[in-house]
């Protein structure tokens, strides 16, 4: 275990996660991140350095210049892990120049970005036969005569790339109800320079949305994969997963695996699926190409994909496995899901019991762990801090 794990982003749980996956198989971890603050997954006993970096965004060559630098000081490659989506479109616009001083799983430099991209992705799904939700971009050619016979009310408004998006908005799209609500939220996103696309929504409540999680060797080739179903999101109905639950749905390898394979894609990979309420038919709606809220889910579920990556970029044989069961397993990120329940409830989507008896199951929370509690604290203190200031304020 000679070779360092840098992990770009420890103010969330998923730096948290790949820290915990690393650290306790041995490996001398080392987060970066821009700021100190927030930073709770710093606090984890499994990490070894903890540093400060230029902005991903604002400082874009000074953090290019930081990361070879500190990487020549290494006796040894070391392995880069992005933790946010921003961070792993940097790294793939300086793929070439990190691939010389670290180890990565991508080789195909712009894949990841464009994969991202939602305009391009649905091209590419639709190239290779997997479906996708009906999509117009605003630019089209007799836009609103297509979008009433293709798309329909309610629908919804999605930047092509989501972070500059998120980063302003707060949220991951905007849902229209009509003609008015729609050229209002694209009018929102031109005036920040932001281009979106307009989608139909799938019919399904919430427990429709699936993932297909997977790593791809170097040949491109799918050696582990695991399935898993969201219960609960936040925001609700169009967020991320806040109560999820292992779930073997072997349709989703059938698609998923062939598609990503075909790609050339590397490393590791998760599909998001919606289930059609009325066909029963998946269709992809994005690809993370990080490590994913559910990796503590995944782990406990028997795959760690971050120790995969290590293992296979410094020359470890990583054979093969798949989750073909339901372990009952779920994850929960509790702040959010806490949230959401409230939300569920009060729009009548979900009642108090179905709640509750979905309380009982085992899980993989997303920050708290018995064996590294101290992360658990500090985001504790974070949270107490932000509703004392918004008392204050008031």
């Amino acid at each position: 275990m000679n070779n360092k794990a840098v992990i770009l982003g420890s103010n969330y749980y998923i730096g948290l996660s790949i820290i915990r996956c690393l650290g306790s198989n041995n490996i001398h971890t080392v987060a970066m991140d821009y700021s100190k603050e927030n930073t709770y997954a710093s606090k984890s006993k499994y990490l070894k350095e903890h540093l400060i970096v230029p902005h991903y965004r604002n400082n874009k060559e000074e953090l290019l210049t930081f990361l070879i630098d500190y990487a020549k000081k290494q006796d040894n490659k070391p392995v880069l892990y992005p933790c946010a989506d921003a961070y792993v479109e940097f790294i793939d616009s300086h793929l070439d120049e990190l691939r010389k001083h670290y180890l990565i799983n991508m080789t195909n430099k712009g894949l990841w970005s464009k994969i991202m991209d939602k305009e391009f992705l649905h091209a590419l799904a639709l190239k290779h036969d997997v479906l996708v939700p009906e999509t117009l971009s605003p630019n089209d050619e007799d836009f609103e005569e297509k979008l009433i016979s293709l798309i329909g009310f309610p629908c919804i408004v999605k930047p092509t790339d989501s972070p500059p998006f998120v980063s302003k908005f707060r949220v991951k799209m905007f849902k229209c109800y009509n003609m008015d609500e729609l050229k209002l939220a694209i009018m929102k996103a031109n005036s920040e320079n932001l281009e979106v696309i307009v989608q139909r929504i799938i019919p399904g409540f919430d427990d429709h949305m699936y993932t297909f999680d997977a790593y791809l060797n170097q040949d491109c080739k799918v050696t582990h994969w695991i399935t898993c179903q969201k219960l609960r999101q936040y925001p609700i109905n169009f967020g991320a997963s806040a109560y999820t639950r292992q779930k073997y749905v072997q349709e989703l390898y059938d698609i998923g695996t062939p598609f990503l394979e075909a790609i050339g894609y590397k490393g590791f990979a998760e599909i998001e699926f919606k289930k059609d309420e009325k066909t029963g038919k998946f269709y992809l709606i994005e690809i993370n190409a990080r490590t994913t809220t559910l990796n503590t889910l995944l782990r406990k579920c028997g795959i760690n994909f971050p120790l995969l990556a290590y293992n296979e970029l410094t020359k470890v044989d990583i054979g093969s496995n798949a989750i073909k069961h339901d372990t009952g397993i779920v994850f929960r990120y509790m702040f959010e899901d806490m949230l959401s329940i409230r939300k569920y409830i009060k729009t009548k989507q979900l009642s108090r019991v179905e709640v509750f008896k979905s309380l009982f199951a085992k899980k993989a929370p997303a920050i708290w762990s018995i064996d590294d509690p101290a992360p658990a604290f500090d985001f504790l203190y974070m949270i107490l801090k932000k509703m004392k200031r918004k008392i204050t304020n008031k």
